[in-house]
């Protein structure tokens, strides 16, 4: 870790006010070279304290970077993670009003509802599936509080920005038919995704480090690093099995997840 509590806690605090007032702030990394991933978490948890402060109220947990071409693009070999929040959660078929996100992308994933927590540093896939009482269909709505390529530099974004920002989650919708995980081949389970009647994306759940459970175990190996787990009927984004779509204006995102059925939202 390079940045003292001071740095953590301006960063914290710019990026809880760019989410307020939709402008996006400069690369954190830029301003702090050495940053590192554990100082990314620091600002996150910054953040989060915030938003509590503010009334938020946590609801589960987002993972992130699964794919094995996201990390080979930001040159990472493990996922991320990020905080879920009940002003992020929106019904199936919602309207998203314009103005609500600054750079809206979207993507496809199977999201985990447990009915026993977990924790530990051993947590494997077999206890995930144990703990699992259903997983449902979810589009995550991702959103950037820092710049994507930074005007100034013109470089992009790296993985201690998008940690420190949330893990550039934004929203989740949830709809389509729950399933018990030993009624459904998750790794076989995918989607369609089209915008405006397009098809943008196909996935399977395979595509997301072989097995959406195994983002899970991951999260919670994480926690118990520090001294925290996942609590019964938390919601865990297990991670995205198709790259992000840009939404735009007046665009209508549908996921056809077969058997597990379908889920939109309309961004005006």
């Amino acid at each position: 870790m390079t940045l003292n509590e001071a740095e953590v806690a301006s960063a914290a605090r710019r990026l809880f006010e760019a989410e307020g007032t939709r402008r996006q702030i400069g690369h954190l990394s830029t301003l702090h070279p050495g940053m590192t991933i554990a100082d990314s978490y620091r600002i996150q948890d910054g953040l989060v304290a915030l938003k509590r402060a503010a009334g938020e109220v946590p609801t589960g947990w987002k993972i992130g970077l699964t794919s094995r071409a996201m990390q080979a693009a930001l040159n990472i070999d493990t996922p991320d993670s990020g905080v879920l929040f009940n002003t992020m959660a929106f019904e199936d078929g919602a309207t998203i009003p314009r103005g609500r996100f600054i750079q809206p992308r979207i993507e496809a994933e199977l999201a985990f509802v447990l009915h026993t927590g977990l924790s530990g540093p051993d947590t494997d896939v077999l206890d995930v599936l144990r703990a699992t009482e259903y997983v449902v269909p979810a589009l995550e709505i991702l959103d950037t509080r820092i710049e994507r390529v930074c005007r100034d530099t013109g470089k992009t974004r790296t993985v201690c920005d998008t940690i420190a920002d949330n893990a550039a989650n934004a929203g989740y919708v949830l709809g389509g038919t729950p399933a018990r995980p030993d009624r459904i081949d998750m790794r076989r389970a995918g989607a369609i995704v089209s915008r405006n009647g397009v098809v943008e994306e196909t996935g399977l759940g395979a595509g997301v480090l072989n097995h959406p459970a195994r983002g899970v175990a991951w999260l919670v190996r994480r926690l118990a690093g520090m001294g925290q787990g996942v609590e019964p009927g938390e919601i865990i984004l297990s991670g995205s099995f198709i790259r992000p779509i840009e939404t735009g204006p007046a665009a209508t995102v549908t996921a056809d997840y077969g058997p597990l059925g379908t889920i939109s939202c309309f961004f005006e």
